[in-house]
């Protein structure tokens, strides 16, 4: 193979993994300023306040509230369905955690809740979902409302990587917490990025066996 050549795909490969570990360690620092927050508001009286009000669309092209989750634990994960890596990493190993406790899964409600109002629509989030655990809801609306729902969970977001030429064409940095809400719709606890399925499934049947 020619020198040129070679050196052009060495230097894709660099700019590719160059690519990868900045959003990495942006996704990382994003995660760090909520994790702050929470250690913050959990040294203060009460619980985190992490939550609230919201309406959404989900998957199926309904209109819902927070109030039609209550009653369920919730394991709460914002992203979008053209992640390339950490998202679909984070909802299969809500996945796996969800089938290691069985029938008590029937307690919990995983959500997904996307940060890409632009291209996350309701059928596209329909197709995404599919891949993952059958309880799994996608959850879209307006970018008023995403950015509503974003706030009151401490998520931050943000359009990066932009094609000149095709405006659809983009990443997204965001925060990669999964939260885990109990059934009165109150915060119980968080998982960082790179989920392990174990731990999230040994801390559901904590948090379902509590009285």
């Amino acid at each position: 193979m020619p020198m040129k050549r070679v050196l052009l795909y060495l230097g894709v490969t660099i700019l590719v993994v160059a690519i990868g570990v900045a959003l990495q360690l942006s996704n990382k620092s994003s995660d760090e300023i909520v994790v702050r927050t929470i250690s913050r508001d959990a040294a203060s009286p009460g619980k985190p306040n992490i939550g609230g009000p919201f309406t959404l669309v989900d998957h199926t092209g309904r209109t819902v509230t927070n109030k039609d989750f209550l009653g369920k634990h919730l394991l709460v994960f914002f992203g979008y369905t053209y992640c390339p890596d950490v998202c679909p990493t984070n909802l299969t190993a809500i996945t796996q955690a969800l089938e290691l406790i069985g029938k008590d899964a029937e307690k919990v409600q995983p959500l997904f809740v996307t940060v890409d109002a632009l291209r996350d629509t309701p059928e596209q989030m329909a197709m995404y979902v599919e891949h993952f655990h059958k309880s799994l809801i996608g959850l879209t609306g307006s970018a008023e409302q995403l950015k509503r729902a974003a706030d009151a969970y401490k998520i931050y977001s943000a359009k990066i990587k932009e094609d000149a030429n095709d405006p659809e064409d983009y990443l997204m940095d965001h925060s990669a917490i999964t939260y885990l809400m109990g059934p009165d719709g109150k915060y119980k606890s968080f998982f960082r990025q790179n989920l392990d399925a174990d731990l999230i499934a040994l801390r559901l049947k904590d948090a379902l066996n509590a009285k």
